[in-house]
Formats: C-alpha cells, structure tokens, sequence
C-alpha cells in the first residue's frame, strides 16, 4: 500500500502542470453497451489500449475469493483462435508489452504498442471478450501458479499479512474483508466451472470499457471499435446490491505474529471516499491530510517521529478517497530499536492529537501542495498514466469528465477543513489496531521460490 502520495492527489499534480495540456478525452457508447474512452497525445507514435471490466473482489462471494483474479490469468489461456500464451507472444511481436491486473473494484488488460498495431490490439481482446476457452488442465496449472503467488506474495510477507488480517478485522460485513488473490481454502477448492460461470456473469461488453491513448484520431478509434467490438452481443447484468458496512462501535485491535525483523504498527481508521464530486468535502481534505503527514521528506510523521524524536525507524499514512466501497485512512510505521510498538502508538497519536487541537497553517498547507508537484511531475509523459486514470477513476462510478471538477475541489482545501476532518474520522471508535509481533527467523534462509510464470 502507497504511503507516500495518494491517488487523486497525485491526479491534481498529473492534469495541472503545463506538459499536461492535451486534447480532451472523446467518448462513445456501442450499441451494445461497451463505452470508448480516447484521448489524443500526439508525442510520440504509440497507443495504449486498456479494457476495463466492471468487477472485481468486492462481487465475490464466500467460498469464492480469488476468482476474480484468477481469471486474470486464465485470460492469457486461449481462444479457439489464439492459443495459450499466444496473446503475450503476439504483443512482444508486435513491439509491445502487456499485462492485466485485479483490483477489489475492477480488472483490467493493457497493451502499450506502436500506434500501428493498435487494430491488432483490439482484435486480440476483443476475441477473448467472449471466446475465452477455460481448459480444465489449463486452469489445473494456473491455479497452482495463484497459489504459490499467495504464498510468494502474502504467506511469506509478514506485512502483507498484517495488512491482510487488518483489513479482515476492520471490515466485519462488507466484502473488501476478504483479500483479492483469494483465501488459500477458498483456492483449494476452486473449479473450472467457478472461472466460467465468473467469466459468463460478468465479461460481457455491456460491463466494460475501453480508454485509448496515444497518437491516434479518436474518429478511426471509435471506426476499430465498432469493428470489433461492436458485434459482440451485450446481456442481462446481475443485480448489485447495496452493501454497506455497520457502524464500528469501538475500537479493535489484533496480532499478527511472524518470522519478521521489525515489528510494525497499522492504525486504520474509517473513512468516506468520494460519492458526490460536486458536494463531498471531507474526502478532499482527508487527501490533503495525508499529504500533510507524509506528502515529503519535511511532512509531519517522518520530520518529527523518524527524525527529531526518533521513536521510528519509518512513519507513514496513507488514503484513497476513490473506491466503490468504505474507506480507510491508515498511518503505519514500525518502532526503532529500543523503542516499543505502544511508544509508536503514542507517538502517533500525539502527532494526531496537535492537528485536531492546533490545525495546520496555510504555509504547511502550501508546501504539502508545493511539494507534491515536483514529485509528480514525471508522470506528466507517461501515456500509461493517463489511460489509468480515466480508467480508475471510471470503475468506481465517477465520470472521467469530473477530473477538472476534482481538480478544483482539492485546491480550494483549508486549513480549517483538514482540522475538522481529523477530529471527526481520526477517533478511537472508528479505530483498527494492527501489529506485527516479530518471531524469531529461521537460521537459514529458504531457497528464493522460482519465478511465477503469469507476468504481473
């Protein structure tokens, strides 16, 4: 989890600085439901074409988990007419790379190509759209492969796991309790049919959406699209329904205990995210907050925890104020050496506790601002970039066209704004404790695991 510069805030930064002044996005619904996002960037000869699915972790069910992702894979496993691994080999050919990722909100499938082989791009996902083959040996060995990246990438992360028992604790009803690769049980005892059925349900072009960008005319964009895209056939949507988490009642807190060197310490607290660009205020200034509190290397938790006090070794916080479900606003940080994770605690707190009785002051309010543009500023070139915004943005229910709308309400943050929404999210009864209790490590180190054969 980022703990430096959160999401939107680094979306102010990738819209506002001068290299950003391209042409506004083109868009266009098929007839069958599938919306086309472009966006011209004339610098260079290359498109990126990303598909978004409308579904991710958060439309899972118990006994489930993971399948989202592991569709992910089985993605790259054929069709009857492009067989196992050939999408990837066709992308390298072509001159370009590729790779898909699952979210709790979304899944997504990308190529970065000279602009030439865009048509290209689009047949090849197209097909696999609604001709994905599912092979039962082809599924034996690809859920094999999530299992061990649970176990590469959680199993044997102890903070990963922290961060997975935290957010299993702090969530009681909603499904963003359960992590997106899927809890091991529930990976054991997935089928073939558990893929189809997920891939039938959801992967229809009625539930997607696709963003070029690049140095293309978005007119023959919408042409390809409607080629091929467009004959494939929409169908009836399952009926989301609302799945709001209770009222936390008190705090909670938890223990993970791990072969680790250092312990750590997750404090999170629940948060609104945006849910209307033009009304919502508090989701604004929580963004601002956590650039105050670690937005550089002059921020609040890392001048006065990690340097001045030196009661930690590293001092975070982070927040994304875009998801379809809750949201959380965590600070992190694990304890130097001789000082306890309670003394951590404290520490927190006390940083906590000046904001949300003395405030914050317009200079500090500037520099956070000031600073994050430099560190920003690189994405400004990055055609990626770009097309992951509109995407993101996009998945979680808020129009691309808002961006400027955002933009404006993260300026217009005060001093007094970012005060009032510490004293009223950054409280004990919204409050999740997470700590990693270190265990001794083993005396040799295990053989490093082989490399997983999906590219993530």
């Amino acid at each position: 989890m980022p703990m430096r510069c959160t999401r939107l805030i680094a979306l102010l930064f990738l819209l506002v600085a001068p290299l950003a002044a391209q042409a506004n996005p083109f868009s266009r619904q098929l007839a069958n439901g599938l919306t086309v996002i472009v966006k011209e960037d004339r610098r260079a000869p290359t498109a990126v074409h990303m598909v978004w699915y409308r579904v991710g972790s958060v439309d899972e069910q118990s006994g489930v988990t993971g399948v989202a992702h592991l569709l992910e894979h089985m993605m790259f496993k054929g069709t009857p007419s492009v067989g196992p691994g050939e999408f990837n080999r066709r992308v390298a050919a072509a001159g370009g790379r590729d790779n898909a990722f699952t979210s709790r909100d979304f899944t997504a499938y990308f190529q970065q190509t000279p602009k030439g082989q865009l048509e290209e791009m689009m047949r090849l996902e197209a097909d696999r759209m609604r001709h994905l083959t599912l092979d039962p040996n082809e599924f034996a060995q690809e859920i094999k492969v999530v299992m061990e990246e649970r176990r590469m990438r959680t199993d044997d992360q102890p903070q990963s796991l922290l961060y997975e028992q935290l957010n299993a604790v702090a969530f009681g009803a909603h499904p963003y309790r359960a992590p997106v690769i899927g809890w091991m049980n529930d990976l054991e005892n997935m089928s073939v049919e558990d893929a189809r059925e997920w891939y039938d349900r959801w992967y229809v072009p009625n539930n997607a959406y696709v963003v070029v960008v690049g140095d293309v005319d978005h007119d023959e964009v919408f042409r390809l699209a409607d080629k091929y895209y467009g004959p494939l056939a929409p169908r009836a949507l399952p009926k989301r329904k609302p799945q709001q988490e209770p009222q936390q009642l008190g705090i909670r807190r938890l223990t993970v205990k791990a072969p680790a060197e250092l312990p750590v310490l997750m404090m999170a607290y629940k948060a609104p995210v945006i849910r209307d660009v033009e009304e919502d205020v508090d989701p604004y200034a929580l963004e601002m907050l956590a650039a105050i509190l670690d937005g550089h290397d002059a921020a609040r938790f890392p001048k006065r925890l990690v340097k001045e006090l030196r009661v930690a070794v590293s001092a975070g916080a982070g927040y994304d104020s875009t998801a379809r479900g809750p949201g959380l606003f965590i600070v992190e940080g694990s304890p130097s050496e001789g000082r306890s994770v309670s003394e951590l605690e404290a520490a927190f707190r006390a940083e906590i506790a000046r904001i949300r009785e003395h405030g914050v002051d317009a200079e500090e309010l500037a520099r956070a601002r000031a600073q994050l543009i430099a560190t920003e500023t690189y994405k400004l070139d990055s055609m990626f970039a770009q097309a992951m915004e509109i995407g993101q943005l996009e998945a979680v229910g808020i129009p691309y066209r808002a961006i400027d709308r955002i933009i404006e309400k993260l300026q217009s943050v005060s001093a007094e704004q970012v005060q009032a929404v510490a004293r009223k999210y950054l409280d004990d009864d919204a409050l999740t404790v997470a700590v990693l209790d270190p265990q001794p490590l083993p005396a040799q180190a295990k053989a490093p695991r082989p490399a997983l054969p999906h590219r993530h």
